[in-house]
């Protein structure tokens, strides 16, 4: 990018908005930019009031950050989590002549609504599982009686993270549609349900950043879904992370590239929808190709927090160009590095779970090639850490090695101490090589 994009007259004062593991990676990758004064931080947590302001915000509805950012002059505005995007908040920034990253609530319905995403694929021939969208639990429950292999349910609204149950048997899949349809344990996200064939093969994700006409992708990350280790237990939020996946094949990168990330802007563009922010591919490799799993519209969570720690690019030229719709103009670099990281969680968690509990050692956002970015934290008057959420606390390192990283990573975890805490205890332990399988020809239609 270049300096034409901000007023470079002044420094900038940049605008938050989430409280999460995610938020508080973006506001130290934020803050090592030149260009920036001052960042705000809503709802923040512990951990981003280290580097970034805190503020006191009574109406904390879409017009509401919309005056904020008016009173305080705000540049640039980043939405971190995904409900303030399924709500409209970009298109009430946008309206009202203010400068915000991510996309709008029409674009973000490829992760708010999971039946649009996949009819969306269809349309384009994105690669993903076949699919069927219901809307009543006893048509869904004929369609599993006469289905064959692994099935996959999945909530149609947004269910932070968790609205996804892998089936191996049809009386799993019948009770799925049970807990979603049903017993509505995630509210009216469950009014519709996808079910899809389950795929075989290695799961990746990839994030781009994408200003409309194109999306340029990042370096490939594994996140790690399951509460316990070798991936068994429910589904989470993410329990850790490592990045790059550099066992990935550049031909399955470029492919990726091609056949999913590109095609998916392009398709919106085509249909009246232009997608700028930040666009994440969750995908299954499987021996006819990459698939899409899912589409987040914004950062991972927790693959934010191996990737930004590796950007050598300062982010704010890059949001930059992405707005200006020049991302042509600036190429990401990376730190011949690696990084990985694993997530305490709360007893309990991902059901109900223990808040309140004192959080003793170190967890200061950076300490060398350490950092803790905070989940569910909050202080107390006394000064005194405290838990306030499910996922409580992240600890990430960087390395020359991937092995290096993920050494460190569980070396400064156990200076964290939080009763009851729960973490995986093999976070980049595996690695699979992950090839592009020779029949599949490059840019193929399927």
């Amino acid at each position: 990018m270049h300096p034409r994009h901000f007023d470079m007259a002044k420094l900038l004062k940049v605008l938050v908005i989430g409280g999460g593991g995610r938020e508080h990676a973006l506001c130290w990758a934020i803050s090592k930019s030149p260009q920036v004064r001052e960042i705000f931080c809503t709802p923040g947590n512990a951990g981003i009031a280290e580097i970034a302001k805190i503020p006191t915000i009574q109406d904390k509805s879409n017009s509401g950050l919309v005056q904020f950012a008016k009173t305080e002059e705000i540049d640039l505005t980043i939405v971190g989590p995904e409900q303030p995007l399924s709500e409209g908040l970009v298109d009430a920034f946008k309206t009202a002549g203010l400068r915000v990253f991510g996309p709008t609530k029409a674009a973000a319905q490829l992760e708010s609504s999971k039946a649009f995403s996949k009819e969306f694929m269809r349309r384009h021939a994105i690669p993903t599982a076949p699919f069927q969208v219901f809307d009543k639990s006893d048509e869904a429950i004929r369609f599993i009686s006469g289905a064959e292999g692994p099935l996959v349910v999945k909530a149609d609204g947004l269910a932070g993270g968790k609205g996804v149950v892998v089936c191996r048997s049809r009386e799993e899949a019948e009770a799925a549609v049970q807990t979603i349809m049903v017993e509505r344990v995630f509210g009216d996200a469950g009014n519709k349900i996808i079910i899809e064939r389950g795929l075989v093969g290695e799961e990746l994700s990839i994030m781009a950043f994408a200003d409309g006409t194109r999306a340029v992708a990042m370096i490939p990350a594994r996140d790690h879904k399951r509460l316990e280790d070798g991936d068994k237990g429910p589904n989470t939020g993410g329990m850790g992370a490592y990045a790059p996946a550099r066992t990935v094949e550049d031909e399955v990168l470029e492919e990726i590239s091609e056949r999913i990330l590109n095609r998916t802007i392009e398709g919106m563009r085509e249909e009246g929808i232009p997608y700028t922010g930040i666009l994440y591919a969750g995908l299954m490799i499987t021996e006819a190709g990459p698939k899409v799993l899912e589409f987040n519209c914004r950062f991972g969570d927790p693959e934010a927090q191996v990737v930004l720690p590796l950007l050598n690019t300062d982010i704010i030229n890059v949001i930059g160009a992405a707005l200006a719709g020049l991302l042509h103009m600036e190429p990401l670099e990376w730190r011949d590095e690696y990084c990985a990281g694993v997530v305490l969680t709360a007893r309990g968690y991902p059901g109900r779970y223990e808040g309140g509990v004192p959080i003793d050692g170190n967890t200061s956002t950076e300490q060398g090639n350490v950092f803790c970015f905070h989940g569910g934290t909050t202080r107390e008057a006394s000064g005194k850490l405290m838990s306030s959420g499910g996922r409580i606390v992240g600890v990430y390192a960087r390395s020359s090695t991937h092995e290096g990283a993920v050494a460190s990573a569980y070396s400064a975890v156990d200076r964290v101490r939080i009763k009851g805490a729960h973490y995986r205890r093999d976070i980049g332990l595996r690695t699979r090589r992950i090839m592009r399988p020779r029949r599949l020809e490059t840019g193929s239609r399927r």
